[in-house]
């Protein structure tokens, strides 16, 4: 068995997604300082302290999915957990291709207001291996999230869930390295 874990400096990455959420809330802070303090260099402070506050609980949490993330690579398969409580699992003889996998930190609701600036956090998108397999779900998990994966596709004939393992989010060139070795031995097909 080999363990991977999510490459240090991956921040960037990781904090693509939210940066229309970021800026707007910059600006939401900013207005709101402006505001309250009659003065436009003090909104722009407050702007600045908000979203640099914000900047800081994404880079725990980042830390936090780094320290705790890891794949599995067996004879049996392909297992991620992380530190949140989330584990699936892929064997081997039902991972179906090579596609791209969402990972959604974030509600997919749209903020904002109609006719006014509306803003969503996106998916982190990476490649990664897509399947039939088992997803375990922390108790803890918002709504959203748990209806949304509630509402995947599954096997009527074995239970098992349609689900993708985000490899890239890995390592981005895993198709190259160890983890792409252990696809080659296992199932070369998959990326032919």
């Amino acid at each position: 068995m080999d363990e991977f874990r999510i490459r240090r400096g991956s921040f960037l990455a990781f904090v693509a997604p939210l940066l229309m959420p970021l800026v707007l809330f910059f600006a939401v802070c900013l207005l709101l300082g402006a505001i309250l303090t009659g003065s436009s260099i003090a909104g722009v402070l407050i702007g600045l302290l908000g979203a640099c506050a914000l900047l800081g609980v994404l880079a725990v949490k980042h830390r936090r999915m780094v320290a705790g993330t890891v794949v599995r690579f067996s004879p049996q398969g392909v297992e991620l957990a992380d530190a949140y409580g989330f584990r699936l699992r892929l064997e081997w003889a039902r991972m179906e291709r090579i596609d791209v996998v969402e990972s959604r930190m974030a509600s997919p609701r749209t903020i904002g207001r109609l006719g006014g600036v509306r803003v969503r956090a996106g998916a982190l998108r990476s490649a990664g291996l897509i399947g039939w397999g088992t997803r375990e779900v922390p108790p803890r998990v918002p709504r959203w999230m748990r209806a949304q994966l509630a509402a995947g596709p599954v096997d009527p004939r074995t239970g098992l869930q349609w689900l993708g393992i985000p490899l890239g989010a890995i390592d981005p060139l895993w198709e190259r390295g160890p983890m792409g070795d252990w696809v080659r031995r296992q199932r070369p097909d998959l990326l032919a």
